[in-house]
């Protein structure tokens, strides 16, 4: 999906609302600026439309999630696949030119300059956004919201209904948080299908460096392809994570 040529790296909403918790979201639209290669990355529509573009669903759950923790939210509003946004800037997957099995043919040639451009019109301003929203409240917590596909091709189903991530710099939520949706009945990966620590990722830039509890939620995203999913987890995530920040003492 193109966006107009001067449309923001990011959006936001709900950012007077009192609660600690901020909800983020790096992945959440398939936009391509038409300022990268006229706004084509030269993959199919299909593959723009799938997980390796952006975390289907997740947007509508973070914004969903936001309104009902009182908390607001932000999110990235470009593909992953122009810049990544969950990435540090000398990440070597910032720029992915294979990814799932297709390449993207507008990054196989980015060079330096390029990299620097964007990073200077999306990655930069979303991540000072980002930083303002997170320094708000004095007590900020952070809640970064990330959709799964249930198969990546030529690998296993993933069993997970949701996965819970965290860093082993910042255990105070994650553990908590798995064995709460657990008693939930939900099928819940702890640090999986990922591992919850990546250096100069955004829970890393935005939470650890700080010392801002945190937590990284996967929900898979058949389970929120559409608005009745996504407002139904975000009411089941919503009193799960108050109860374990509330739980914690911090």
């Amino acid at each position: 999906m193109t966006c107009p040529p001067d449309a923001p790296a990011f959006a936001a909403e709900g950012e007077a609302r009192p609660a600690r918790w901020l909800v983020t979201c790096d992945h959440a639209t398939n936009r391509v600026p038409p300022w990268v290669n006229g706004g084509d990355l030269g993959i199919a529509a299909a593959d723009m439309a799938r997980h390796i573009a952006y975390d289907v669903g997740a947007l509508g759950l973070a914004r969903a999630l936001a309104a009902r923790l009182d908390a607001p939210a932000v999110w990235a509003d470009f593909s992953r696949l122009v810049i990544d946004p969950n990435r540090g800037e000398d990440d070597p997957t910032l720029l992915m030119r294979l990814y799932d099995g297709t390449v993207i043919p507008a990054n196989r040639n980015a060079d330096a300059a390029e990299r620097e451009r964007r990073l200077e019109r999306l990655h930069r301003p979303y991540h000072r956004a980002l930083a303002r929203l997170a320094a708000a409240h004095p007590a900020r917590a952070i809640c970064a919201i990330h959709s799964f596909t249930p198969q990546l091709r030529g690998r296993p189903p993933r069993p997970w209904a949701v996965g819970i991530l965290y860093s082993h710099r910042d255990e105070r939520l994650g553990p908590a948080m798995v064995a709460a949706c657990r008693a939930q009945g939900w099928v819940t990966g702890d640090n999986q299908p990922y591992n919850g620590h990546l250096d100069g990722d955004s829970i890393d830039r935005h939470a650890l460096a700080q010392g801002r509890p945190n937590v990284l939620i996967e929900v898979r995203n058949d389970l929120i392809a559409d608005q009745g999913g996504q407002q139904a987890w975000a009411d089941r995530l919503a009193p799960v994570l108050e109860g374990v920040l509330a739980g914690s003492g911090l």
